[in-house]
């Protein structure tokens, strides 16, 4: 199931559909005409659990297509926002999480050539995160070091406390398309929060594909673009720390709630790590997209 927050035009409210077939149909429309109450936010439907994505795909089943009359536009119809367009908390950023970043990493970034024993974990506040197509933001007054980074974004579903890696994959709600955007000039004193936390600095979208669609998160292919030159391919099997031991980790220590969002690390061929370096300025276009979940298309602007 691909969920999506959508604006019918610009100035109506933000709701939440599911894309069937090229449609967005409204959840909560669908669920009301069924006589089953279902919410008009992404938050609130994932915090009823996994019995509603269920009951969810019962009622499109059911309708097979006769969706109601106010209730259904086509995808090039609407706008599409971020999935989540304001988590609740930060975003769980993921460090150097795939081997050959390590090694880029340290070449270009004084991060040590050695790879992690633990999941290196930041964040990125709720103000970073942007709707598939919104400009990203380049301030060069903060930095002449701006960066791309492909990510999957793993959304929790259930309430997530000490949970085993064995367990870990059932707290999962869905996946996204994240993009990690790094003002490498911006770290302070070894910490990342103001080079990764910036405003529009996480792209997330364009949809949340639902877990039961993605049995095994470690099985896609992932990749990058600037102005269409490929920059980055990988596969999330090169993960150092897999979804599952990344949701177990975190959650040993911090409590994971529905709704949160871990951007689970991105793989070689960022532009610090290249030589000679390259990063993106205003006018630019990134592309970046995860297999089975969608792609993100976003202009860079001055800021």
């Amino acid at each position: 199931m691909r969920l999506v927050t959508y604006r019918a035009t610009i100035e109506t409210e933000a709701r939440l559909g599911v894309l069937v077939d090229g449609t967005v149909v409204d959840v909560a429309r669908l669920g009301a005409r069924a006589g089953v109450p279902l919410p008009s936010r992404m938050l609130d439907f994932i915090r009823l659990g996994p019995n509603a994505v269920s009951e969810l795909g019962c009622l499109i089943e059911e309708a097979k297509g006769r969706w109601p009359v106010d209730g259904a536009l086509p995808l090039p119809s609407v706008v599409l926002l971020a999935p989540i367009p304001r988590p609740d908390k930060n975003v769980f950023g993921i460090g150097l999480n795939y081997i050959d970043h390590v090694a880029e990493s340290s070449k270009a970034l004084d991060t040590s050539p050695e790879l992690p024993k633990q999941p290196v974990i930041f964040s990125k506040p709720p103000t970073t995160v942007i709707a598939p197509g919104e400009p990203i933001v380049h301030r060069a007054d903060i930095t002449q070091q701006l960066d791309w980074e492909v990510e999957l974004g793993a959304i929790i579903g259930t309430r997530a406390q000490r949970v085993s890696r064995e367990d870990a994959l059932n707290y999962v709600f869905g996946y996204t398309v994240l993009i990690d955007m790094s003002a490498r000039d911006c770290r302070r004193a070894g910490q990342w929060i103001y080079s990764k936390g910036q405003d529009s600095y996480c792209p997330m979208g364009p949809c949340i594909v639902t877990a039961d669609e993605i049995p095994d998160p470690q099985t896609l292919d992932l990749w990058l673009t600037v102005n269409g030159v490929e920059k980055q391919r990988n596969n999330t099997s090169h993960m150092l720390f897999k979804v599952d031991e990344l949701v177990s980790d975190i959650s040993q220590g911090i409590t994971l709630d529905p709704g949160d969002i871990i951007a689970t690390g991105t793989p070689e061929g960022v532009g610090a790590g290249r030589d000679p370096q390259e990063f993106v300025w205003p006018g630019d276009v990134i592309e970046a997209e995860v297999a089975g979940i969608g792609k993100l298309r976003h202009p860079v602007v001055a800021g």
